[in-house]
């Protein structure tokens, strides 16, 4: 009998953490399945997705860089959140139909939940990044009646972002150079807001440049968060703590993620009492 398998594509593909994620889960569950890592060229992806489609072990795939959007026309059909965010992470057959969604946005909410559903006088994020990621965060917040100022090297970029995922908000858009330079800003009490600043680009990730971003900008109370996981501990991570501020890590976003996408493939509910056991194993 051929073992059920799921994975997870991109190009490259050799550094992603989602294979001891869901083999973590599998091993603890003691489902007899698999998840793999499968490299797909940019220009291999409708050959792969008509490959998988007969393959009747195949539970689904993530979806990482570069072919969040480009996977999009390939489907049969994508679900209204997906459609909104314009990119797709996730991908199930469901009655012979390749089906995407997009687990991104809950993932990197499970974290803040407990804040988000506190009633707040004000609420603003302050996000840098205008990819897929930053689509999906966007997305994500704006329920919550949030204002958002997204930072990006082409500020018209993430003008058309802004306008695209959520155009009934009340947001702005700044060049990514905003937010390194300093301001001598003087923030009203903030006692009942809620400041988020998030870092949704790949700045300050292993091989790529250092997020420039001065603290000035975070006024008092802030949560920093960087969807960063090699390293997990970012240098913005470690200023922020340094400036008193609280640090989410891009742990919880790819940990969060990959559950609602487990439950999908493999029709399961992860073993989220491991968490702390999992986080060691992807630190290692």
């Amino acid at each position: 009998m051929t073992t059920p398998f799921a994975e997870v594509i991109g190009d490259p593909i050799a550094q992603s953490r989602s294979p001891v994620i869901h083999r973590f889960w599998l091993e603890q569950l003691g489902i007899k399945a698999d998840y793999r890592a499968c490299h797909v060229p940019q220009d291999s992806l409708a050959h792969y997705l008509s490959a998988r489609r007969n393959d009747a072990a195949w539970r689904g795939c993530n979806v990482t860089m570069p072919h969040k959007q480009a996977i999009v026309p390939l489907l049969d059909h994508v679900d209204p959140l997906a459609a909104r965010i314009g990119a797709v992470n996730t991908v199930v057959m469901e009655d012979g139909k390749l089906v995407g969604t997009n687990t991104d946005a809950a993932g990197f909410l499970e974290p803040l939940r407990p804040l988000l559903q506190r009633p707040h006088l004000f609420c603003m994020a302050r996000i840098i990044g205008t990819g897929g990621a930053a689509r999906a965060i966007v997305a994500a917040l704006a329920p919550f009646n949030m204002v958002l100022v997204l930072a990006g090297r082409d500020e018209l970029k993430a003008q058309a972002l802004l306008a695209s995922v959520d155009p009934a908000g009340e947001h702005h858009a700044v060049p990514l150079a905003h937010f390194a330079q300093a301001t001598d800003f003087a923030f009203d009490d903030r006692e009942g807001c809620l400041d988020l600043v998030i870092n949704a680009s790949a700045l300050g990730m292993a091989g790529q440049a250092p997020l420039a971003f001065d603290f000035s900008h975070a006024p008092p109370g802030s949560i920093c968060y960087d969807i960063v996981t090699s390293p997990v501990d970012t240098l913005f991570l470690q200023r922020a703590r340094a400036h008193g501020f609280a640090t989410i890590d891009g742990l919880s976003m790819l940990i969060g993620q990959a559950d609602h996408a487990f439950r999908r493939f493999f029709d399961a509910l992860p073993p989220r009492d491991a968490d702390d056991r999992l986080r060691q194993l992807l630190a290692s």
